[in-house]
């Protein structure tokens, strides 16, 4: 009889080509995906953030409104425009409010007045609804699980405040992966485990970035590139340097509600991603897991309920 980690494995396997039937990406991501494609400058890059950030505030301003809340010129919004592939403003502004007001159709009404912790939770809930929305067609994390399920060793980044998301990523992936890396350091102990899981034979690198984005987890992707290493990213941005470096980007909200952020939504995508490289070797996860209840069974690991 198989374990209950291992019934889960089996019962939670995702089935690709199964997109939710009328599904829509959330606003944020159908607009990181329409302004994901042209390479963006660094200050078109700032209109671009405003307006994933203030969508449903962003969409009816002028070009006027939206320049000085940016900080930019009127005709560097003119340009970020054309950049990605509007005639003008106006156009740009259409295609604003047709995704704001399609992302507040059929939502929820006005809320109860709710204290600052239970902000923060439906801040957290709204995170949790747009991934849900962005899984509903789930090739790209069946593909991303994969070939981080033939990369081995596999390593995971995660520098600063993203080092729980990595651990908790490594510590599960062990589980169902011959040979798993963990880098939470940066500077040249980065840059020493990335060169060695590429000279042992590792082919891509999962990354985790939460805000603040610190320099040393872009230079630490950026030698991961330079070794011949391809990146998988999780963060907050599907726009920015990171992103500009890593071969595929997952972008999914944080909650920042309260004084230090909370990665629900990462959470989530990270459960995600490990349940796709289980998916990928059914017979190594289901060989792996055995061998670690048996062990943990020998060896007294956990409390009996």
């Amino acid at each position: 009889m198989p374990s209950p980690q291992q019934a889960r494995a089996q019962a939670s396997a995702i089935t690709s080509g199964r997109t939710a039937p009328g599904a829509e990406a959330a606003p944020t991501s159908r607009l990181r995906e329409l302004f994901d494609g042209p390479r963006l400058s660094p200050g078109q890059r700032r209109i671009a953030q405003y307006l994933i950030e203030h969508l449903t505030e962003a969409a009816f301003l002028s070009i006027t409104e939206l320049a000085d809340r940016v900080g930019v010129s009127q005709p560097s919004v003119t340009r970020f425009a054309a950049a990605v592939g509007f005639s003008g403003y106006p156009a740009l502004r259409e295609r604003l409010q047709s995704i704001a007001l399609s992302g507040l159709a059929g939502g929820p009404g006005e809320e109860d007045r709710a204290n600052e912790l239970q902000a923060a939770v439906d801040a957290e809930i709204t995170n949790l609804e747009n991934l849900r929305r962005d899984l509903a067609d789930p090739d790209r994390v069946i593909r991303v699980g994969r070939e981080l399920s033939r990369s081995t060793p596999l390593t995971v980044l995660g520098l600063r405040i993203s080092v729980s998301l990595a651990e908790y990523f490594g510590y599960a992936a062990r589980r169902i992966h011959p040979d798993v890396r963990l880098v939470t350091r940066g500077g040249s102990v980065a840059f020493d485990a990335l060169s060695q899981a590429r000279g042992a034979g590792g082919d891509w690198v999962l990354a985790f970035a939460m805000p603040r984005h610190s320099q040393e987890t872009l230079q630490a992707v950026r030698v991961a590139r330079a070794a011949g290493l391809k990146v998988a990213l999780v963060t907050d941005l599907a726009l920015g340097p990171l992103a500009d470096e890593a071969d595929v980007t997952f972008a999914t909200g944080t909650g920042s509600r309260l004084v230090f952020d909370s990665y629900a939504a990462p959470g989530v995508l990270a459960a995600a991603l490990l349940q796709a490289m289980t998916d990928a070797d059914p017979e190594r996860t289901q060989a792996r897991l055995e061998t670690y209840e048996q062990l943990s069974e020998q060896h007294q690991f956990f409390l009996r309920d």
